[in-house]
């Protein structure tokens, strides 16, 4: 039996899945995406990725987003998952599998975001994240 009465009963929240990518140079830095104006947590830096489209996959969601935001192509299997994020926002629940990739063709171009910043992971914690992005840093941090 619940202990709540049905007025008391919570409203599930949407689940959201985006997939995210820590891209990797040759000096181990990672690439960090600011939040353009007008974007929820506008000004915020996020890795670059994007919501996943009913009957796609995580890995053909970021192959696209990849390539709309900045202009590179990347192979499914160069895309290595690592870590996930499950985070509640106040109006849906996020979860986000985190993807490394050391391997893209074409050069990173600033196409959708207000800047790109290659940043090594001892210090992501500079750079002001959305409250989901912040455990992936940390991962990478150990790992890197």
């Amino acid at each position: 039996m619940n202990p709540r009465s049905s007025s008391e009963a919570v409203a599930p929240k949407k689940m959201l899945l985006v997939a995210a990518c820590a891209l990797v140079d040759g000096d181990g830095r990672v690439l960090i995406c600011q939040r353009p104006e007008g974007k929820q947590l506008a000004g915020l830096w996020e890795f670059p990725g994007g919501k996943v489209e009913p009957g796609e996959t995580p890995e053909a969601a970021l192959i696209r987003e990849l390539k709309e935001e900045l202009g590179i192509e990347v192979a499914q299997a160069c895309l290595a998952p690592f870590v996930f994020a499950s985070h509640s926002y106040d109006d849906f629940h996020l979860l986000m599998p985190l993807y490394l990739c050391r391997r893209w063709e074409g050069f990173v171009q600033q196409l959708e975001h207000k800047a790109l910043a290659w940043v090594r992971p001892d210090r992501m914690g500079e750079y002001p994240m959305p409250p989901a992005d912040e455990p992936l840093a940390a991962y990478l941090r150990d790992l890197l």
